[in-house]
């Protein structure tokens, strides 16, 4: 789940840009009806593009043209702002989906009847970071955060799954000491620094954080101060030249078995195979803490699929979401993509993402706290001078006064 921070704010946004009609909306060649299906999921276009070629095949009437350009995020809150809005929009369950929802950008779904079918964590999870009740999509995919590892490894170095946040250094402790790469971090990208940070903020900032953030009072200066701390930790189990490798050459370099693991979500998995098709991958759950009982996996709404409330053809685009979510077509992409499905009664059989299994069965999950950051305080950048600088201290300090300047402008 690529980050992208928006060189626009929601204030910038209005109601009254809605008025005309969505981009990309003209009846197509032979009076087929043209519809536009906009995402951040770039590493899923070869899925979409499948899916949509079944979609028009079944509905010979409606062609969708599909839209994933790079800094996905950016690019729609720009549009947006031109009142040129895609008839389907696929982004994540975050501060976007929060701030476009403000504007009356998406259709209202709250009585939608395929919500139905959806667990009702994701729905709950679109709740808590718009802060309503209303709903404005329908989750679709769900991911999770946790630790990639390479079996093989383990197996060589007779290593077991750590379950604490102790076991887990002393696991690293171990593979530093066999003389090869504990972690393989990819800290050029700054997004990707997002996913320990998650991981440990989600199990650390306490449980009545957002209750306050919702109050006002933010407390990020001194709730993310274990995170923070276990983040340097990190680094310093890592390789040489941290700050120069980014996200692509981390995960060839992993499948290449260059390091014991890989502190991403498992959206990399796929990239990963594709680089080493026969490596011995596994999933465990983040050991964030030293009470396994209490430690919860990070998942969020990776994709939910929302309408333009614009849309010159609402009908053929809730036409597509509807064929999307159907069982086989919801299957097909979450093994495709390594993801979860947020549909109930699908279940991702990838042996791979097994051991992740137990924490989703038991409802032990919590969303990714960077859903909750608003656009300005840009956590990434401010954690990609942690890892270099490694002063908590001054990273606290600024996530906390960014966080209020951007408070106080609203």
């Amino acid at each position: 789940m690529k980050k992208t921070i928006s060189l626009l704010t929601a204030g910038a946004l209005s109601i009254s840009l809605l008025a005309g009609c969505g981009g990309k909306n003209a009846n197509g060649q032979d009076g087929k009806v043209e519809i536009e299906f906009f995402h951040y999921k770039r590493e899923g276009m070869e899925t979409f593009d499948k899916l949509i070629e079944k979609f028009e095949k079944e509905n010979p009437n409606i062609d969708v043209e599909q839209t994933s350009p790079p800094e996905a995020t950016t690019v729609l809150r720009t549009r947006v702002s031109k009142s040129d809005i895609p008839d389907v929009m696929g982004i994540g369950g975050d501060i976007t989906y929060k701030d476009l929802s403000e504007t009356g950008v998406f259709t209202d779904v709250s009585k939608d009847k395929n919500l139905e079918n959806i667990q009702e964590a994701y729905i709950q999870m679109l709740k808590d970071v718009s802060n309503e009740e209303k709903v404005y999509g329908i989750p679709y995919a769900a991911n999770a955060v946790g630790v990639i590892y390479n079996k093989s490894i383990f197996k060589e170095l007779n290593l077991e799954i750590p379950e604490t946040w102790d076991d887990f250094m002393a696991v690293a402790k171990k593979v530093q000491d066999s003389g090869q790469i504990p972690f393989y971090h990819t800290y050029k990208d700054s997004w990707t620094i997002l996913s320990a940070f998650n991981a440990l903020a989600a199990n650390t900032q306490g449980e009545d954080f957002y209750t306050q953030l919702n109050k006002g009072k933010i407390l990020a200066g001194e709730r993310y101060k274990e995170a923070a701390e276990k983040i340097v930790d990190l680094a310093n189990y890592g390789h040489n030249n941290q700050q120069g490798v980014g996200y692509n050459d981390g995960n060839t370099a992993f499948a290449n078995g260059e390091a014991a693991m890989y502190l991403q979500g498992i959206w990399a998995i796929p990239e990963i195979k594709k680089a080493n098709p026969n490596i011995d991958l596994g999933v465990f759950p983040f050991p964030a803490t030293n009470n396994p009982d209490e430690t919860k996996l990070v998942s969020g709404v990776d994709l939910m699929l929302a309408t333009s409330a614009s849309s010159k053809h609402p009908e053929e685009a809730q036409k597509f979401i509807e064929f999307l979510l159907k069982e086989e077509n919801a299957k097909q992409y979450i093994g495709e993509q390594n993801a979860f499905s947020a549909l109930e009664g699908i279940t991702q059989d990838d042996p791979t993402v097994t051991e992740l299994k137990e924490s989703f069965e038991k409802g032990a999950l919590a969303d990714f706290p960077d859903h909750y950051i608003p656009n300005g305080v840009a956590p990434d950048k401010t954690l990609q001078t942690l890892v270099m600088e490694k002063d908590v201290d001054a990273f606290l300090d600024k996530v906390q006064k960014d966080w209020e300047k951007v408070q106080n402008r609203q």
